[in-house]
């Protein structure tokens, strides 16, 4: 187990004014409050605290974060409460260990909505102070070295969650040394068989790869020598496991096949053209593959990472990879915001000066306004993994993109305004589908219009979550405007039904509707109105609200006479009989059967709420259905009222039959034999050569269907026989 001593004295030799004695105060209190608890593994809680301070210290982080790593868990695990951590350690220390302790958990919650909520939660600390998330990697990091001690289930669940949150997480912070080993080991307990056939082939190759490594290496020392190109080291590596598996996976080929399973990686003195120097030497020494070159010193990656990549052919027809990079770089590359944070000693916050952090004023931009728990953490997901296609706009500024994007995406890049009255692109020139894929080094142009705005088909292609979002959001505003008028319309014909001015209860004086809305527990009377609109809360029961029970109940007597022969006749016209169906609990609302599915009394069905349309009935069988669940606000429950009324439903069904003289005879007859009209019937042959009869009957509730369909599959001839969608 590591000791405090060690921490204390790396955090001096990296930080010569540190208030060491805030360590010490802090491993004690650690040790107090932790005391009598044990991990998983059976070591005491303290190991982990420790562990976690020591990788915080070889991260060269300040003293501040260190003692926030010995008491990130001591408000979650222990009684100790933020404001005593406050008194002992400042307002520093309580600040980033409240940015790190989870939200209480609710009973209710589903795991997947709490993990979502606590990563929303750190996230906005870390806007404060990115120095949250380094304490939360680092804890982390730790967990994943010691996840053997747990449950398979559990181990499943934490690896994955570092898999797609943590470890991108690292990558744009530019923590590449971190989020591989994040990666590596979130690999091992996700696939442990593929793993472990990985590690044996690999450790069979090892002789052979450092034999070539070192060969390499000794060769283009010399050659970089000769050329008197100055550099401090020459490394060989072979690639990370999950790296190489995932090629393995993408590209579908064997580990025999991969190119550049070995690397060098040259790192020069602190002057860019010591590394462009290396690179000529490398190309004049090996052949280069082509295409296979990147310049991320010219144009940097979004997480400051900057190198020169090359692949090229070996002496012996082996094709490797060579990093060129400074120190630096190199240091920026393996740490990221860690490796230059002592630069920032003394400022709180994310640095809104650095580009290492447009991407997280970005992200939280967005975070603060996705709602959906669920839909917040698929978002997450996708938004943190690398960015690799560079576009120019038509002045030069570079524009960085995730793979896939779109011109809309592009637009929203921008400016949101440039993306909302978006019309069209021009990509080097051309004009292109605004669904069409940008490439590196594409020049796009963003065609835009006052009178154009997002279209909901956008979302079927943009792929940044800024794009998404703000489509989203304009589309919700937009249903939200809809929904207001049609729930003013609505608001107003039932006020008119009891003969009262719906202008003068919404602009009452007295305040009296917004008291309403209030009950209802809305803040303006607009967010009532749409309420109304989208069908949460019929008008009905508003006026009742307002005017109070016994008014309500003397202009209820007056017109429910009137009302209910009125609606009675709109039924009737619908040809849905006196009581078909109701909506639950109300008997107000104007019904119609769905045409796509036509269902039929006794089967089972769902409401939908159309936009002044009233509701319109579905079979719950529908393939509409799925789609309709897109907006679950509009969906009410409804059923089949009493017995099934005298109207016939006319069903069309086919019968699939032997191709032979007789079937439609046979079929018809035995539709009449039990007492069933038919509208409609005709027959035709299918290229299988078999029989296709189409025969509208009409029912008057699914057992008299069932009973139908009994009767025609008992014909002899006959194969199959379904309902067909649609109306009849």
């Amino acid at each position: 187990m590591i000791r405090i001593e060690e921490i204390v004295q790396k955090v001096a030799r990296n930080h010569p004014q540190a208030n060491l004695d805030m360590l010490r105060r802090a491993y004690f209190f650690s040790a107090r409050e932790h005391k009598g608890q044990t991990r998983a593994s059976g070591e005491p809680y303290l190991v982990h605290p420790l562990e976690v301070a020591n990788i915080l210290a070889d991260m060269r982080l300040d003293e501040v974060s260190v003692a926030t790593g010995l008491l990130h868990d001591v408000v979650e695990d222990t009684l100790v409460e933020p404001q005593t951590i406050r008194e002992y350690f400042g307002e520093e220390v309580m600040h980033l260990v409240e940015g790190l302790t989870k939200i209480a958990l609710i009973s209710n919650q589903s795991k997947e909505v709490q993990q979502a909520e606590n990563v929303r939660k750190m996230l906005l600390a870390m806007v404060d102070d990115v120095r949250v998330v380094l304490v939360k990697l680092a804890d982390r990091l730790h967990n994943m070295r010691t996840l053997q001690f747990l449950k398979p289930e559990k181990r499943q669940r934490i690896a994955q969650e570092t898999l797609d949150i943590y470890a991108p997480i690292a990558h744009r912070l530019g923590m590449g040394k971190l989020r591989g080993e994040l990666e590596d080991l979130s690999f091992q307990h996700l696939h442990p068989e593929d793993y472990h056939a990985l590690v044996a082939q690999l450790e069979a190759r090892r002789a052979e790869h450092e034999a070539f490594l070192h060969a390499t290496q000794a060769m283009l020392e010399e050659k970089l020598r000769e050329a008197d190109v100055p550099f401090v080291r020459i490394e060989g590596r072979v690639k990370r496991l999950f790296s190489i598996w995932k090629k393995l996976k993408r590209q579908k080929i064997e580990i025999d096949q991969v190119y550049d399973l070995v690397a060098l990686r040259i790192i020069t003195p602190d002057e860019v053209r010591h590394c462009y120097a290396a690179l000529g030497v490398v190309h004049n020494l090996w052949k280069p593959v082509p295409g296979r070159f990147k310049d991320w010193i010219g144009t940097p990656r979004d997480n400051l990472y900057q190198s020169l990549h090359t692949s090229v052919i070996g002496p012996e027809g082996q094709p490797f990879e060579v990093q060129i990079r400074t120190e630096e770089m190199h240091r920026i590359a393996e740490e990221g915001v860690a490796a230059h944070w002592k630069y920032k000693e003394g400022r709180r916050g994310a640095h809104e000066d650095d580009e290492a952090f447009q991407w997280l004023r970005s992200l939280i931009e967005w975070t603060q306004e996705v709602k959906d728990s669920r839909d917040f953490l698929e978002t997450l997901k996708l938004d943190l993994y690398p960015k690799d296609v560079y576009a120019f706009t038509p002045m030069g500024k570079i524009i960085q993109l995730p793979r896939g994007a779109t011109p809309v995406d592009f637009a929203y890049m921008i400016h949101t305004e440039i993306g909302n009255t978006c019309t069209g692109a021009r990509v080097n020139g051309r004009i292109v589908p605004l669904r069409s894929s940008i490439q590196n080094g594409d020049v796009v142009e963003i065609i835009t219009s006052p009178n154009s705005h997002p279209s909901r088909d956008w979302l079927n292609f943009v792929v940044t979550s800024k794009a998404r979002n703000r489509v989203r959001h304009w589309v919700a505003e937009q249903q939200r405007a809809e929904s207001i008028d049609i729930g003013r319309k609505l608001f107003e014909r039932e006020a008119s039904r009891f003969q009262l001015s719906a202008k003068k209860l919404l602009n009452a004086s007295n305040g009296d509707f917004k008291r309403v809305a209030n009950d209802y527990g809305f803040g303006r009377v607009d967010d009532l109105l749409a309420a109304i609109g989208y069908g949460k809360i019929m008008p009905r029961n508003v006026i009742a609200k307002f005017l109070g029970p016994e008014e309500f109940a003397k202009l209820e007597e007056r017109k429910e006479s009137k009302l209910r022969s009125g609606m009675q006749a709109v039924k009737r016209l619908m040809r849905l009989g006196d009581d078909a169906i109701v909506v639950r609990g109300v008997d107000d609302v104007l019904i119609a059967r769905a045409r796509c599915c036509n269902p039929v009394h006794g089967e089972a069905i769902v409401g939908y709420i159309t936009r002044g349309k009233g509701v319109v009935v579905h079979a719950r069988r529908c393939q509409n259905v799925q789609q309709l669940m897109i907006n679950p606000e509009r969906i009410v429950e409804v059923e089949w009222a009493g017995k099934a009324d005298h109207a016939a439903y006319a069903v069309k069904l086919l019968a699939v039959t032997e191709n032979r003289t007789g079937m439609i005879a046979g079929i018809t007859s035995a539709i009449s034999d039990i007492k069933t009209g038919i509208r409609e019937a005709k027959a035709t042959v299918a290229p299988d050569n078999r029989g296709r009869i189409e025969v509208t009957v009409e029912v008057f509730d699914v057992k008299h269907l069932d009973k139908v369909i009994r009767s025609i599959r008992n014909v002899p001839g006959v194969l199959d026989v379904e309902r067909l969608h649609g109306a009849a």
